[in-house]
């Protein structure tokens, strides 16, 4: 077993730009639960609805790709209304139920036949991203640091991706030491003093559905644009459940752990993909086959997520009283 290659290409992990659009949507997430105590198991629709409303922008309505990015974080506004207006002021286990079949609502509506002229049906959509690499103004070539090997559109790629993750994160940051944030927070903790004090606790909740919402698209937007294509089968509940793994092993309320969790996450799932495909190549793991090794390290690492939420609830940077939710 090559473990040369085995820890370059978990470090590839780090600065995946996969990754960065993971971490975006994992800190619209936080801003919707870790601060505002918001169940929302349906964070997949608003990244499906930030990707598709860029890649319609461009190719149905013929925007510049800025325009069309515009266009998209309108759309998860108008969506984000549509979804909060009727379901803010139900409990939070009625929320989680409504969130996730908007987002099951959201992925057959953008496979199904009659939407196919815009939406390109169960194929998706592709060849609207290209304008992004006329931006770049790096040089072209290969770019050699330490073991990543990027060219220049890689390069600039993972530069826009972590830098979008960058500025998400000093916002939230910012967000949450103002006054507005100490709303969210006493929201989370208990709605009734809240709104005891005067607060519109319905229109607080609303805000912080759109602003993390907001968060999600843009994940969205990287994660179409490094994929090249953007299919209804990329916005299952899988992927809105990776990204509570992502928040929860971070640290919910806490502004570095999306970042941190993401970026664990990841490299664990290429360790374990490639330690154990090199254990049965070499015959250590009989009982096994290749196909099956996708499948045990979402166990193992199942295991371990489990493991931490019993010893360490809060996850690696949040905090255990942030834990305590008027849920």
């Amino acid at each position: 077993m090559d473990w040369i290659q085995t820890f370059n290409l978990a470090a590839g992990a780090l600065f995946d730009p996969l990754t960065a659009a993971y971490i975006l949507c994992a800190i619209g997430l936080s801003v919707h639960f870790g601060y505002t105590g918001l169940l929302n198991f349906g964070q997949a629709a608003f990244a499906g609805v930030g990707a598709y409303g860029m890649a319609v922008g461009v190719l149905t309505f013929k925007l510049p790709l800025l325009l069309a990015m515009g266009f998209s974080l309108i759309c998860i506004v108008v969506f984000a209304l549509i979804l909060g207006i009727p379901t803010l002021r139900l409990r939070a286990d009625y929320l989680a139920i409504v969130t996730i079949a908007a987002a099951e609502v959201f992925r057959y509506l953008m496979s199904t036949i009659g939407f196919a002229s815009v939406t390109g049906g169960s194929n998706g959509l592709s060849q609207f991203g290209y304008e992004f690499y006329t931006w770049n103004p790096i040089a072209k070539g290969q770019y050699v640091f330490g073991p990543f090997n990027w060219s220049e559109e890689e390069l600039w790629l993972r530069i826009v991706a972590f830098g979008l993750v960058g500025l998400s994160t000093v916002l939230v940051w910012l967000m949450m030491r103002s006054p507005w944030g100490r709303i969210l927070k006493g929201i989370r903790e208990d709605e009734d003093a809240v709104r005891s004090l005067g607060k519109n606790v319905f229109f607080y909740k609303l805000q912080s559905l759109i602003i993390g919402g907001l968060f999600a698209g843009i994940g969205g937007m990287v994660y179409v644009i490094s994929m090249s294509n953007v299919q209804p089968s990329s916005w299952v509940t899988t992927f809105t459940f990776m990204i509570w793994t992502v928040l929860l092993l971070g640290g919910a309320a806490s502004v570095l752990g999306p970042v941190a969790g993401g970026m664990v996450f990841f490299v664990m799932l290429v360790l374990t993909n490639e330690i154990l495909s090199g254990l049965v190549a070499i015959g250590w793991l009989p009982f096994l086959d290749q196909p099956q090794v996708g499948q045990l390290r979402f166990i193992l690492i199942g295991l371990a997520l489990m493991l931490l939420v019993i010893f360490r609830p809060q996850g690696m940077f949040g905090n255990k009283k942030e834990l305590r939710f008027n849920v």
